[in-house]
């Protein structure tokens, strides 16, 4: 096979370059550009991911980041991830193409791209409407359609049986293979944080409901928190000394569904358990 010419070589990987530094996968190209079905094989012979604990890396897990004008952010951990919604494949267009974490992307593995989860995570998905099951391995950003939650390899369309119709409805959830809490995660995951002092119950703002997420004997412990939860929400979060406890506050929150969903994004990505307290 005759190589391709050093031109055609240097614009490939200036695309793939310019993808991985928006944090943004070939998936971005997807809605603009046709896709296409690659061979059909025996899916069998194609085992599932097999999970194992990773570091989280750099490459491809930019947060926040922008797509067509959109500001996504990274959770900062996988652990109990569980979301049920669609799910779409991508194939020949983007074989052998770089992923958003500087992999070759081959529509014959076993992989995924998602617009949240750390990379690399693991995730089982569950096709509901026949039941069939696979595990992937989360390497790449995408895909940027509201109504979707996973992108996988078109093999792995194939194993879910929705290759030919496009997309179907699965349930993902991220498998465990160790815990890699905000602290550790690397720097472009979490921005640094100017800290303000500590709020006196007199300089407590009135104007609407705030979030308790932590109440600590040690000011460290707040200051900690407070700086491990400030990547997840633009809301103001100040330490609260009370009755001898340093209490970690968000808000104040004027509406109530603003709140709700804080309270239960919080759950979902860093496993705290808020509620609502007046001034």
């Amino acid at each position: 096979m005759r190589n391709p010419s050093f031109s055609s070589h240097l614009r490939r990987l200036t695309i793939a370059l310019a993808l991985m530094t928006v944090g943004a996968c070939s998936t971005a190209t997807k809605m603009v550009e046709k896709d296409g079905a690659g061979k059909r094989i025996d899916t069998t012979v194609i085992p599932n991911a097999t999970p194992k604990s990773e570091p989280i890396t750099i490459a491809g897990n930019k947060s926040p980041y922008e797509v067509f004008g959109k500001t996504y952010w990274v959770l900062p951990t996988s652990k109990g991830y569980k979301e049920t919604g669609i799910a779409s494949w991508y194939g020949r267009k983007f074989h052998g193409r770089l992923t958003s974490n500087g992999e070759v992307y081959n529509m014959y593995g076993m992989t995924a791209a998602h617009k949240s989860l750390p990379i690399p995570s693991y995730a089982r998905v569950t096709n509901t409407d026949n039941g069939r099951s696979i595990v992937v391995r989360i390497n790449d950003r995408g895909p940027f359609h509201d109504e979707r939650v996973i992108d996988l390899s078109f093999v792995g369309a194939m194993k879910l049986g929705f290759a030919d119709q496009g997309t179907t409805t699965v349930l993902v959830e991220t498998i465990d293979t160790e815990e890699h809490p905000l602290s550790t995660i690397k720097a472009p995951l979490i921005p640094k944080v100017s800290l303000k002092p500590l709020a006196p119950a007199s300089q407590v703002a009135s104007n609407g409901n705030y979030l308790q997420v932590g109440a600590f004997s040690d000011v460290t412990l707040a200051r900690q928190l407070q700086g491990k939860i400030q990547p997840l929400t633009s809301q103001p979060i100040v330490v609260r000394n009370q009755d001898n406890l340093f209490k970690l506050w968000i808000g104040p929150i004027s509406d109530n569904i603003e709140l709700l969903s804080l309270k239960a994004l919080l759950k979902k990505t860093a496993n705290l358990t808020a509620f609502s307290v007046s001034p």
